[in-house]
């Protein structure tokens, strides 16, 4: 029973696409959520000026010791095109375009989930506003029964006149 609870608590939790929830977990698994965010930093870390800046500044580095040290400690040679060089670059991209992928994938969940609770948001402001514009509406009709200001001092004229009246009566006798 409690299980069940538990469970169900993670279903409502909101940063998780609708679609991809389960029911039924076996302990679910914090360590994919923690892969995710670490996937999501390194996208970020990779989509800085920083990044570029260092990584130029490591090929340039690179570059300039494996061709301006001497041949006998030299570990990656020019004469046959810095051949560790590229294969640590093909490396770095090898790795770096699927945890892009996955950081790309994980913020389109997200955005999916945003834009179905500001869809929800949309809809529960216009019924909202469909109700105040219905009470609008009753109110108005409503104010056409009740008596206006000018028609009550219509009305005691009216009365002021007739009491008057008697009274003229009452000298005539």
């Amino acid at each position: 029973m409690a299980r069940a609870n538990r469970s169900s608590r993670r279903d409502d939790r909101l940063d998780s696409p609708k679609g991809l929830r389960t029911s039924f977990r076996l302990g679910g698994n914090p360590s994919q959520d923690r892969f995710g965010r670490f996937t999501e930093a390194i996208a970020r870390g990779m989509g800085t000026p920083w990044f570029l800046f260092g990584l130029t500044v490591f090929v340039i580095l690179w570059m300039i010791y494996n061709t301006a040290a001497p041949e006998g400690i030299r570990f990656d040679d020019a004469a046959i095109g810095f051949t560790a060089l590229t294969l640590i670059l093909s490396l770095q991209a090898s790795y770096a375009a699927p945890l892009i992928l996955l950081a790309q994938n994980r913020q389109d969940d997200r955005d999916r989930v945003q834009i179905e609770q500001d869809r929800q948001r949309a809809e529960r402001n216009l019924n909202d506003t469909e109700y105040l514009a219905r009470e609008v509406v009753s109110l108005r009709l409503a104010m056409r029964d009740l008596a206006s200001k000018d028609f009550i001092r219509a009305e005691l004229r009216a009365l002021l006149a007739e009491l008057d009246k008697p009274d003229e009566d009452d000298k005539r006798e």
